[in-house]
């Protein structure tokens, strides 16, 4: 990995986007069909690490007036809105609104104000208003955590990127069912899209209140 990350640096990757000047927390789809053993989505721990880190985000991002935003994927009957998304990946099925894995666990509960984007496909972004409340917002920079880090976290990470706001994907606070694309994605995040942070450097950034 060394010889790979010298390599990206040689070639011009990995240049230093900041940190941006007012921050918001994105916590992506973390949801029961990640938990829960009988979904088909199950990425293997009922109480992972990645859990914990989110919610150590969570409680800090409340405790310094940090705005939140959470998303969920919703899908009509059939998953007929999910397209070719939901072709390509049937198990996201789960998902059709009213099934039991769609919610997220206790821990990670949305509270009053704070908005919760659906979406239908990868993106936070796609099809939804989040660039809009964030500029309202007066956002320019999302740290991003949640599931799964090569799907849903990837994708809004480089749409964040695409808008206008700075993505601060947070490492340790990303879940997928595998470590070989959890590490593909945020390697090639760090190169091409975003800056990839650990849990300590996401915390100090929200406790010196997002500067």
């Amino acid at each position: 990995m060394d010889d790979l990350r010298a390599d990206y640096r040689r070639a011009g990757f990995g240049g230093d986007l900041g940190r941006g000047s007012r921050q918001a927390l994105l916590l992506v789809d973390f949801v029961r069909a990640y938990l829960d053993p009988a979904s088909p989505l199950y990425a293997g721990d009922e109480d992972p690490p990645a859990l914990r880190a989110c919610v150590a985000l969570l409680d800090a991002a409340r405790l310094h007036d940090m705005p939140v935003i959470h998303t969920r994927v919703e899908l009509g009957p059939d998953g007929i809105d999910g397209g070719l998304f939901a072709r390509k990946v049937p198990a996201l099925r789960v998902f059709e609104r009213g099934g039991e894995f769609t919610t997220a666990p206790p821990e990670l509960t949305p509270v009053r104000g704070e908005p919760v984007v659906t979406k239908q496909y990868a993106s936070a972004f796609f099809g939804t208003s989040l660039a809009s409340t964030l500029r309202v917002l007066g956002v320019d920079a999302l740290l991003i955590a949640g599931a799964s880090t090569s799907g849903c976290v990837r994708a809004s990470a480089v749409d964040a990127l695409q808008h206008g706001f700075v993505p601060l994907v947070v490492a340790d606070a990303c879940l997928d069912r595998d470590p070989r694309p959890h590490d593909a994605a945020l390697f090639d995040l760090g190169a091409k899209y975003a800056e990839v942070l650990t849990l300590d450097e996401a915390m100090a950034l929200i406790g010196r209140g997002g500067t």
